[in-house]
């Protein structure tokens, strides 16, 4: 198991926390009251910051029961918040429902899973190798089987 070490900015903070044993994705916990309109979205943040392990990343995920029960969910699904990033770390949360909601203090408004970040060395090549895919995309598979 790798550290995660957090600082908290305000009072109201609420440490990043897995509800189950076993989950992937951490709980993060808003700090601010913010009503977000239908079709709107909002910054929110969760008063803390940190210091991710070395060659890792946060991914930024929403939680399943606001995008089921209420149409709230990540705009830039997965956000992704680099190693270096010590500033608070925030959520841009959309309303894709048909009425307000009220982010409250304390709600859990998102999920943060740490991954392993690969490191790469550009290389420009004239040509690609071949590959079954090719260049399909984009539907190029079908809908059915």
């Amino acid at each position: 198991m790798v550290n995660l070490k957090i600082k908290k900015i305000d009072d109201a903070a609420i440490l990043p926390e897995c509800a189950h044993e076993g989950d992937a994705g951490l709980d993060l916990f808003s700090v601010e009251e913010k009503v977000i309109k239908a079709g709107e979205s909002a910054l929110i943040g969760t008063g803390i910051q940190m210091e991710l392990p070395p060659e890792t990343e946060a991914q930024v995920r929403p939680r399943s029961g606001l995008a089921l029960k209420h149409s709230i969910t990540v705009l830039n699904s997965p956000g992704t918040i680099d190693e270096g990033y010590r500033g608070e770390v925030k959520i841009i949360l959309i309303n894709h429902g048909k009425e307000d909601f009220k982010v409250e203090k304390s709600m859990k408004i998102a999920q943060m899973v740490i991954k392993p970040v690969l490191k790469v060395k550009v290389e420009e090549v004239k040509e690609l190798s071949s590959s079954d895919r090719g260049t399909g995309g984009f539907g190029s598979t079908g809908l059915k089987k």
